[in-house]
């Protein structure tokens, strides 16, 4: 792959390659996106950013949608699923930290990732919040612990079970476009859709 040229500190020209490269123009796209949203990211920004020339973004990504999706999966990051000792205390955790984080700047760029990728299943599958496995992983675990407690029975353990909590909060920002959920809505959500559809699942061994 050609070498793309760029600054050194001192005013020099130094020439990136591969991942530096890529590095590079990842990094000036957070930037971007931290500054002013999906909506004011552009190409011409990117690379006067990075350093670089416009074709060298467009060789690896061929549009700003697919380049934002590339920068938003570098910010985001997955935590460890909470430990409460039972399952609605989990659940409603895990909610909460949902609500926070679509709530945030980082969950603002993210819902106009969605908004921009429409149904395109091949972009959405690309935002990390959106991977079937990595939505569903999370409430798997707690899941698993459920049964192990014989609070629930193990054909709870499907991944459409586990993740109609969140989908229903998700839906909260992007249906309803709330700015935030309001913890009696995540109350209801737990309480009234999630438990009792684990429960219907099966009966736990007393």
């Amino acid at each position: 792959m050609a070498a793309e040229p760029g600054r050194t500190a001192g005013g020099g020209q130094t020439r990136r390659r591969g991942a530096a490269l890529e590095d590079a123009i990842l990094s000036a796209a957070v930037d971007e996106l931290t500054e002013s949203g999906f909506a004011g990211l552009t190409m011409d920004r990117v690379a006067a950013r990075a350093g670089t020339n416009k074709n060298a973004i467009y060789r690896r990504w061929p549009g700003r949608l697919e380049l934002g999706i590339a920068a938003y999966r570098r910010m985001a990051t997955t935590a460890r699923p909470p430990d409460t000792g039972e399952l609605r205390g989990d659940a409603l955790e895990l909610l909460r930290g949902a609500n926070r984080h679509w709530s945030s700047p980082l969950g603002a760029i993210l819902r106009e990732l969605l908004a921009a990728a429409g149904g395109a299943p091949e972009l959405l599958a690309r935002l990390q919040d959106q991977s079937g496995d990595a939505v569903a992983a999370p409430w798997l675990t707690i899941l698993g612990r459920a049964v192990a407690r014989g609070e629930a029975a193990p054909e709870a353990l499907h991944p459409r079970v586990a993740t109609v909590a969140v989908v229903l909060l998700r839906n909260e920002f992007v249906v309803r476009g709330v700015p935030t959920a309001p913890d009696d809505v995540l109350v209801e959500i737990v309480d009234e859709v999630y438990l009792p559809l684990v429960r219907r699942r099966g009966p736990a061994e007393d």
